[in-house]
């Protein structure tokens, strides 16, 4: 499985984690798409297969995938989910439980390597990416996800 595809999954499982998606994070998704190099056609379609599938399912296979990426990567996409989680300027209960469990209880990562990709990714969303009109949809009709 490759880092994109990925980071499209946990996108799709955030942003409908706590079972409302908020203009922020569809607006940090479009500025991900920019500056992961993802095409706005494939992320639209990764996005719409996703919806309605089982939340326990997807989760597994995010973990599996999550696994066969190199460390650095895995950490890129935890930093991702903490800057997309913080961008309607506060991270949902749910959200942190989520992000908590995939970084903390199932890969190892450390904290600090994660707080320091998100500090960069906060300045590359804010200073370098261009706002070019990219549409994201992030359907509503999807199962809840358990982080228990």
């Amino acid at each position: 499985m490759n880092f994109k595809s990925t980071i499209v999954k946990l996108y799709f499982m955030l942003v409908n984690s706590d079972g409302k998606v908020n203009q922020g994070e569809i607006a940090m998704g479009k500025k991900m798409i920019q500056a992961e190099g993802i095409a706005e056609s494939e992320f639209n379609r990764q996005l719409e297969s996703l919806t309605g599938r089982e939340g326990t399912a997807l989760y597994a296979e995010c973990l599996t995938d999550l696994k066969r990426l190199k460390t650095e990567q895995q950490i890129r996409c935890i930093a991702w989910l903490c800057v997309m989680a913080n961008a309607d300027g506060f991270m949902d209960r749910t959200e942190w439980q989520f992000i908590y469990k995939i970084y903390h209880k199932e890969l190892h990562l450390p904290l600090d390597q994660i707080m320091e990709v998100q500090k960069e990714l906060n300045r590359l969303t804010r200073d370098n990416i261009q706002s070019n009109p990219v549409f994201v949809v992030a359907s509503p009709r999807v199962n809840s996800f358990s982080v228990s």
